[in-house]
């Protein structure tokens, strides 16, 4: 029979281990995550990002309907800046987010996802990778907003296709840049219509938020879709006439899409789509599995 004593020793070491265990959870994480402290740090970058497809939606629709707006992230990023210091210190906070996001997403690429096996890892893999490109690219143009370069950001395209047309075969190369974009398109659809984003979610999430992320993942990724779609296009047009002013990013292919189709519908329904995405970054955020 156990004495008083023992039963007592026995609760000692149980709670003892179990914080030893909490403290290591949380200074090393348990999952993609490499630590604790990244995770946090991520999800306020999750944040960030959502808040900036936010951003962009709102420029979106203040182009539609016949105001002055660049459509795109280097837009978005100004605004937030032009309210003054108190915008500096939140783009400095959405640098840090994003780039410990990045991380997050760089460490799942290579090792993360174990909760599913095959070929659907593999194709989680692949987004995490796409995702930490996505977001880095977004830190740049805030940091680079922060440094006082608010300009900088919208002739990355152009440089970038300036120097690979420079390379032996550059063409290819800047082919090569256009085909890959469309293929992140291309499942991002998949994405958005397999609903395959909710498996990124904890299992417990309440009934009405999953519901709604459902609606807000499909249409959000559907959205970046058809934007990102419109850019590989433009990669592709620069890469056949071998012309670095036929390139653009986001900001330009709207604005084709919006004179190829005639009319500011198309911008409206690419405009509510990325604001739903930021809406599905924000419950990404909350209910993101990271164990």
């Amino acid at each position: 029979m156990t004495s008083g004593s023992e039963r007592v020793e026995a609760v000692g070491e149980a709670a003892g281990h179990a914080i030893l265990e909490a403290g290591d959870r949380a200074v090393h994480g348990g999952g993609d995550a490499p630590s604790r402290l990244v995770e946090l740090l991520g999800r306020a970058g999750l944040v960030a990002y959502g808040a900036v497809h936010l951003l962009v939606a709102g420029l979106g629709l203040r182009l539609a309907f016949g105001q002055a707006s660049e459509v795109d992230q280097q837009g978005a990023v100004s605004a937030v800046a032009a309210v003054g210091l108190a915008g500096v210190l939140v783009l400095v906070l959405f640098v840090a987010g994003l780039v410990a996001f990045a991380v997050w997403q760089v460490t799942a690429a290579v090792a993360g996802f174990r909760w599913v096996s095959g070929g659907e890892r593999f194709r989680k893999r692949v987004g995490a990778a796409a995702k930490a490109i996505a977001v880095l690219a977004v830190a740049v143009v805030a940091a680079r907003t922060v440094l006082g370069d608010r300009e900088g950001g919208r002739a990355g395209p152009q440089k970038l296709v300036v120097w690979l047309l420079g390379l032996p075969l550059g063409w290819l190369l800047v082919a090569a840049v256009a085909v890959t974009v469309v293929v992140i398109a291309c499942s991002m659809v998949y994405t958005g219509l397999a609903r395959t984003f909710m498996g990124d979610l904890v299992d417990d999430v309440p009934g009405g938020v999953r519901r709604v992320a459902v609606v807000l993942g499909a249409a959000g990724n559907l959205a970046r879709a058809v934007a990102f779609g419109a850019v590989g296009v433009l990669f592709g047009v620069a890469a056949n006439h071998v012309d670095p002013a036929r390139v653009g990013g986001l900001d330009e292919a709207l604005r084709v899409l919006v004179s190829q189709w005639q009319g500011v519908t198309p911008l409206v329904a690419i405009s509510l789509g990325l604001a739903a995405f930021g809406v599905y970054c924000f419950v990404d955020a909350r209910y993101r599995r990271a164990y």
